[in-house]
């Protein structure tokens, strides 16, 4: 079976084509329950999320800042397994019929083993997979493996990334560019930074993949900021936040279908 890389091109298309960028969420599988999480991905999806991203939970998160973290260290100690996150992509996209990506460090895949993940990715309807610390000099097996079965490869850009560094990097790439509006680790901030402007600019000129921002996106008018300049706009911590906060997980999932719908109407707004 083939995974759905081209379904996850054809709905960046789509945003484009409405004069808008595309609204990506992310959020880890297990968290705060194998099925509660679920839920929640699916709740994103009915706020207005184009594309969902599941977090693959890792105990040494570096990338992550603190409130991620703790979503994180929820699933671990639920003992999610790679089987849980290959089970929520397969029913949040079975439910929605949209694409959904996991996001993971490298090394978990690398001990299941990348040719039964990417096969498995593809049975559960994946469309691909962000793999934030991977080299592009190291991917080339990821890759062939990926390409084989129908799935996406996002690679991440960041402010220091140089230009003949974009366009190595982008050249490998596909799906979209994952562009990081600052440098350090994820969370919410009160702004996303002028240099994201400037990331998306100089990465556009060395591919024609859709370039998505993300990295301190918190709520609608940061995103209508993000969308006037990028294709996509991508929102993990503040989602994640608004699980933690919720007294119940009935609220938190209403919770996050409300925070959906405000940056979905915020990167309408910018059109």
């Amino acid at each position: 079976m083939s995974g759905n890389v081209e379904l996850l091109n054809d709905t960046l298309a789509k945003a484009k084509a409405e004069n808008r960028a595309a609204l990506i969420a992310y959020l880890p599988a297990g968290f705060p329950t194998v099925d509660g999480g679920i839920e929640a991905v699916k709740a994103v999806f009915d706020g207005g999320a184009d594309v969902v991203e599941v977090g693959l939970p890792h105990s040494d998160p570096v990338l992550d800042g603190p409130v991620i973290q703790t979503a994180d260290d929820i699933a671990l100690k639920g003992g999610v397994k790679i089987a849980d996150v290959l089970r929520t992509v397969r029913e949040a996209h079975a439910a929605t019929g949209k694409p959904v990506l996991v996001m993971t460090y490298w090394n978990p895949i690398d001990r299941y083993g990348i040719e039964r993940f990417t096969a498995e990715l593809a049975e559960a309807g994946g469309a691909g997979c962000i793999l934030p610390d991977l080299p592009v000099e190291e991917s080339g097996v990821w890759r062939e493996h990926a390409e084989k079965h129908g799935l996406g490869t996002v690679f991440v850009v960041a402010p220091s990334s140089r230009d003949d560094r974009l366009a190595t990097i982008t050249a490998a790439g596909s799906g979209f560019v994952y562009a990081a509006s600052l440098m350090g680790v994820t969370g919410t901030r009160e702004s996303v930074g002028a240099s994201a402007e400037d990331l998306v600019r100089r990465t556009r000129a060395t591919t024609e993949l859709p370039v998505c921002v993300g990295l301190g996106v918190s709520n609608a008018v940061q995103a209508k900021e993000v969308a006037v300049f990028s294709d996509g706009v991508i929102v993990g911590s503040a989602f994640v936040k608004r699980m933690l906060d919720a007294p119940d997980h009935a609220a938190g999932l209403v919770a996050v279908r409300e925070l959906a719908a405000e940056l979905a109407e915020g990167v309408r707004r910018a059109s």
